[in-house]
């Protein structure tokens, strides 16, 4: 069934229906999983509430090492890669990985040129060979398109990108260009380096562009952007729905070699706030060993661009108590009636971290850390619930009014919550 974008220009919609958009990553299943593994995932994933699943086309460049021996196009005697010739095997079994996702109500999310592919890119410094020429990029869309749009796929045309040079702008352009001219009706965005909030102009006043999708990213010293670039794109003259495709995942290593992982609670916070901040239309959440579709005793990645220390198994990290936090987010959105809340400036806390939103009927707010939340809003008028994100608890609480501010108090709770308020 095809996403669409709503009236509201804010959210998406499937069949007349609101859509929330809960992807998972799971960039490299093309190169890396087995036909019976991708059936063992989809099934746990589907049991969640997951309904995008964001893949590259092409081989992630930093994915675990992979006992498959598959290639999107011939590779010459010299190691390097012939553009121009396309290996329909590898074509064909992606397209039975995406029938196999679609007949259990996936959408896919089809990442076109990731960024090492592209001249002048952050990437380049890492990996300087194996670039497309600019002229394989139209017949390589082509192809593309010609074999995946039958599954009404969402077109990220970049991947993890800047826009460093107008070489690099033109792979980009030509590539969304060519999906606009040959299926006009797909869904189509750039996915782009974390904590980038700036998008060339030709693209932002790009009809052909349907949605914003941002990364906040791995970096432990930038884990604010999660909310700050929701806020950003939120706020553009050109009204487009907003996505976090790449919050911090779950249990990936600070990046840049940093020690430490980041837990359930950390990807919980990023996507929260991320909802709340003016990416209401959905969210992608990401799990480290899903994204590389690692195995135990395999390979993984490269040592230097990001610095990623190894991942976990795929069935293990298919298993992390966070997605199921995702999930509760989708339940939680569809459940009142949330999809598209506006962001709202009425918290009076000196601090950032707390995030409300809200609509004609009901206010949302995300506590992190357990304080007495003040706000510069009338909350005798609405009835409050807690919401215990950790148990998924839900408890009654009295706001009151304190010195001209309205005022919810410290919960019982030891962990973040959600608190909802309804109009009485």
């Amino acid at each position: 069934m095809k996403v669409n974008i709503a009236a509201n220009r804010r959210t998406f919609e499937e069949q007349g229906e609101s859509f929330f958009y809960l992807a998972d990553t799971v960039w490299s299943a093309f190169t890396n999983a087995t036909l019976a593994e991708w059936e063992e995932y989809l099934d746990y994933r589907k049991m969640q509430g997951f309904n995008v699943l964001q893949i590259n086309v092409l081989r992630q460049w930093d994915a675990s090492e992979s006992d498959l021996d598959l290639e999107p196009f011939k590779l010459l005697e010299d190691g390097s890669t012939d553009y121009g010739t396309f290996n329909d095997a590898y074509f064909d079994r992606a397209e039975e990985m995406l029938r196999m996702a679609v007949e259990r109500g996936f959408t896919p999310a089809l990442v076109l040129l990731w960024c090492n592919y592209v001249p002048d890119t952050w990437a380049t410094k890492f990996q300087k060979n194996s670039k497309m020429p600019l002229d394989a990029v139209e017949p390589y869309v082509t192809y593309a398109v010609s074999r995946f749009s039958k599954f009404d796929p969402i077109y990220l045309v970049s991947g993890d990108t800047d826009f460093p040079s107008n070489e690099a702008i033109a792979y980009y352009q030509t590539a969304l260009e060519t999906v606009n001219r040959l299926n006009p009706s797909s869904l189509t965005t750039l996915h782009i380096q974390g904590r980038l909030q700036d998008i060339p102009e030709k693209f932002m006043n790009h009809e052909g562009l349907d949605f914003y999708m941002y990364q906040s990213g791995h970096n432990s010293e930038f884990q604010y952007m999660s909310h700050e670039i929701a806020e950003h794109f939120y706020n553009q003259p050109q009204v487009r729905p907003v996505i976090n495709g790449e919050p911090c995942y779950e249990q990936i290593s600070y990046s840049r070699n940093v020690y430490g992982r980041y837990s359930a609670w950390d990807a919980r916070k990023a996507a929260w706030q991320s909802l709340l901040a003016g990416g209401g239309a959905g969210v992608t959440y990401g799990a480290h060993g899903i994204w590389s579709w690692h195995k135990k005793g395999k390979k993984f990645g490269i040592v230097e661009g990001e610095g990623f220390d190894s991942p976990y198994d795929w069935r293990a990290a298919l298993r992390f108590e966070g997605a199921w936090d995702y999930s509760f987010m989708k339940y939680l959105f569809l459940q009142y009636k949330l999809v598209g809340v506006k962001p709202l400036d009425i918290v009076l806390n000196a601090t950032k971290e707390i995030r409300a939103a809200g609509n004609e009927d009901t206010l949302v707010l995300y506590v992190p850390v357990n304080t007495k939340v003040r706000l510069n809003f009338p909350v005798a008028e609405y009835q409050f619930t807690t919401i215990d994100l950790v148990h998924r608890r839900f408890a009654q609480t009295d706001a009151f009014r304190e010195n001209d501010y309205g005022v919810l108090p410290m919960h019982e709770f030891e962990h973040d919550v959600l608190v909802i308020g309804t109009k009485k």
